[in-house]
């Protein structure tokens, strides 16, 4: 097992520091706010930093705790945004939809990228 360590923004708390392989990602979502179908035009954008990024991560331990956190990391020049991030920690059988949804109005993450997190969650099985 990798020992990679990575450092999560909570919402409302310190910080939080996992090991990449005890807290595989189950879920997540990402995308930019390039609007327009110019594949080459899109990649030069984002190659500039003229694009706001996006994304939405769900990730579960063995024990069944979830971590979802979000990041919206801004083109501030180009966009006038600034960046956000924020995340929460939940219980072993807490509501990981309704928390995916909290985090990414929190961070101000497009509805596109909520929804897509949210339909990434494993199914499940009724």
């Amino acid at each position: 097992m990798t020992s990679e360590k990575l450092t999560i923004t909570l919402t409302g708390r310190a910080p939080v520091t996992i090991t990449k392989a005890a807290w595989p990602v189950v879920a997540s979502a990402s995308g930019d706010s390039y609007g327009s179908h110019d594949y080459a035009r899109h990649q030069q954008a984002l190659a500039q930093g003229e694009c706001d990024r996006y994304r939405l991560t769900v990730r579960q331990h063995g024990d069944g705790r979830t971590i979802v956190y979000g990041v919206f990391d801004a083109a501030s020049a180009w966009t006038h945004s600034e960046d956000r991030r924020g995340g929460e920690l939940l219980a072993t059988g807490a509501d990981v939809a309704d928390a995916i949804r909290r985090v990414g109005e929190e961070c101000q993450l497009p509805g596109s990228v909520i929804r897509e997190c949210t339909a990434s969650l494993p199914a499940e099985e009724i």
